[in-house]
């Protein structure tokens, strides 16, 4: 039996999970969980959606051996009208248990995690999947998600240049205000996301749309593609044309095919399950190859695998350990 650490369950809010964890350690941890699940050395994680009339829940859940074997199981909820009651659109957690004996380590505030491992997915995907050479990026969407998908593909790519679009103008010129001393790169606000997607190395969309926005033609031969906000069937970001133009790369590949914007280009024919080229777990392992040309048009449907999440609770975990953040709780008193 692993009796590892001290006893009693650890309680983690939001701003303590964001005061141990970083970037780039994200990434690294993120692409950890991809090679182990393309080399087949993880169960199959799971997802289960739960629709009620204002929103949704969805509790996506795993098991990872990353010296210590660990299970997490994070129960997020999506509200779109919280925004006009002053509450937050997405509100969750994760409890991470020792997958030996099943003790409750940790219980945290998901949002951060959410966030960053979320970046850090299309980061792994850009390193194997972009042109190493990729100078320019351009993000559709600026709210936390297009902010650290800037951020942790420049971890990956040399950007020089950046473009951002939002339907908010003002959030995006937030965006530039903020991340270009940090990135010390041009960030501009573009007038029309479709005119920058056209001239830009990678293309990012992160975005609540129900509507296609990036079409086939809207991007040029070599473009590495990410559609990172559909994250359930009545969403649309990248219409099936552009799949079926493409080298599709997915995350998992059933949960794309059931909420990603796969299931549309499937619902469509414009693709089937067959002409899907990875899931990404199997490019990272070596099993299959990445890009191939620097003319291919690669996507990466992103819909958030739960083994990102138990990587990144699991270091956001140790850490806490290490700083002595959080504070314990015993549930079987």
């Amino acid at each position: 039996m692993n009796t590892k650490g001290p006893k009693g369950t650890l309680v983690l809010t939001r701003s303590e999970v964001a005061g141990v964890l970083d970037l780039k350690a994200c990434i690294d941890r993120v692409e950890t969980a991809f090679r182990l699940h393309g080399e087949d050395g993880t169960p199959d994680p799971g997802m289960i959606g739960v629709h009620v009339p204002a929103g949704g829940f969805h509790v996506k859940a795993g098991v990872l051996d990353i010296g210590r074997r660990y299970f997490a199981a994070k129960t997020n909820a999506n509200f779109m009208s919280n925004r006009q009651l002053g509450l937050p659109t997405i509100q969750g957690t994760i409890v991470l248990h020792d997958a030996e004996n099943g003790v409750p380590l940790a219980v945290m505030d998901s949002i951060e995690i959410s966030i960053q491992r979320t970046g850090a997915a299309t980061a792994v995907a850009a390193k194997y999947l972009a042109r190493p050479n990729s100078t320019v990026a351009v993000v559709c969407g600026c709210g936390e998600q297009g902010r650290v998908q800037l951020r942790a593909v420049a971890k990956v790519l040399s950007l020089e240049n950046a473009y951002v679009w939002d339907i908010d103008k003002t959030r995006a010129e937030r965006l530039c205000a903020d991340l270009q001393p940090e990135l010390g790169f041009s960030i501009t606000v573009a007038d029309d996301f479709v005119v920058a997607a056209g001239d830009a190395d990678v293309c990012i969309t992160c975005t609540p749309s129900s509507e296609y926005i990036l079409g086939a033609e809207d991007v040029q031969p070599g473009t590495f593609v990410a559609g990172v906000g559909v994250d359930n069937p009545h969403k649309k970001e990248l219409e099936p044309a552009l799949m079926a133009r493409s080298k599709v790369v997915v995350d998992v590949l059933e949960q794309c095919a059931t909420i990603g914007d796969l299931h549309h280009a499937l619902e469509e024919q414009a693709l089937t399950r067959e002409q899907v080229h990875a899931e990404l777990g199997a490019v990272v392992a070596g099993r299959k190859q990445g890009r191939t040309g620097d003319q291919e048009i690669t996507v990466f449907d992103s819909t958030g695998m739960a083994l990102q999440d138990v990587a990144v609770a699991a270091l956001v975990y140790e850490r806490a350990l290490e700083s002595g953040a959080g504070r314990r709780i015993d549930f079987g008193s």
